[in-house]
């Protein structure tokens, strides 16, 4: 894709081999990148693969509680890579057989945080209205952003990073669950609105990617966990293992050492990196998942960094 561009691809390069990611995903075959997208094109693409993506989820998601879809009172839509009204949630309801009366909740510009956040807040609707069943799907399709036309470090970066990806759980009240959501959190840092996000932008979203990141995570993290943990009436030592989003590399390697984990801890965020990239809000499920799957330890708190600059948290009691 970068053939006559020398100088971009030697600086490409190295950014790919640091990234420690052998595959992705992507909405989309290889040769679709190679050609010029305008903002219609690429919102088309995020509007037809988020609705194949969220059924397959929550079809999923929905079968694995032993529910049926008319079962499904309320639906939260998490998603910040396109546009869509009505949104998607709205489009795919139907044919997923959800009742004319679900709730629905979209909510947009939580970025990677979206998949902590959003499973909070689905716990929050599910407890306001105790017997409810809340199901919560988070679908981003980062690589549509990837932006060859662009020299920028920070799109760079996001070439080497981005993957596409869909995950979804059901929250209820009813008991019989995999795991209880115990309670939840966030930090929201003044004066940090340029560290992560989106430049709105032709010919299509611009990745804003602060350098700053890693330090940043390692000089803020412990005290923004602490302080959640805090309002729970928990400390770190209550928590058996953190379940975070792997956001890079780098950002990795900075949660072990701001939470003094150890070096390694985090293996299954290392491993969904490897195998996925980095997918925005979904990823922190894909951990979660992977997880469950070895075998949830007592109390999980899961963590995630978000455009804002913001923290977001949640327990999780097995």
């Amino acid at each position: 894709m970068f053939r006559g561009r020398d100088a971009l691809f030697d600086r490409l390069s190295g950014v790919f081999d640091h990234a420690l990611i052998e595959q992705r995903q992507t909405v989309a075959p290889i040769d679709w990148y190679r050609e010029q997208h305008g903002w219609a094109d690429r919102n088309a693409l995020y509007v037809e693969a988020s609705e194949a993506m969220f059924v397959d989820a929550a079809t999923k998601a929905i079968a694995a509680a032993g529910l049926r879809p008319d079962e499904i009172d309320g639906l939260l839509f998490v998603s910040t890579t396109g546009i869509s009204t009505p949104s998607i949630d709205a489009r795919v309801a139907p044919v997923l057989g959800l009742r004319p009366d679900v709730r629905r909740l979209p909510m947009f510009g939580l970025g990677c945080a979206g998949g902590v956040t959003g499973l909070a807040t689905a716990a929050r609707l599910a407890s306001a209205e105790p017997g409810s069943n809340w199901l919560f799907v988070t679908v981003e399709t980062c690589s549509i952003s990837i932006r060859l036309d662009s020299d920028d470090p920070a799109a760079i970066v996001a070439t080497a990073l981005f993957g596409d990806g869909a995950a979804a759980a059901v929250v209820s009240t009813a008991g019989g669950a995999i795991a209880t959501i115990s309670g939840a959190g966030e930090r929201l840092w003044p004066d940090t609105l340029g560290i992560m996000g989106w430049r709105v932008e032709d010919p299509g979203l611009g990745v804003i990617f602060d350098r700053a990141i890693p330090p940043f995570v390692t000089s803020e993290l412990a005290g923004a966990i602490d302080g959640i943990l805090g309002s729970l009436s928990l400390t770190r030592a209550d928590i058996d293992r953190f379940c975070c989003h792997p956001g890079g590399a780098k950002v990795v390697d900075a949660i072990e050492q701001a939470l003094a984990l150890g070096s390694g801890t985090l293996d299954l965020e290392r491993q969904m990196l490897r195998e996925h990239g980095n997918m925005s809000a979904p990823t922190v499920m894909f951990v979660l998942a992977a997880l469950i799957e070895r075998g949830l330890p007592q109390r999980v708190m899961m963590t995630a960094f978000g455009p804002g600059f913001t923290c977001a948290g949640l327990v999780l009691e097995r």
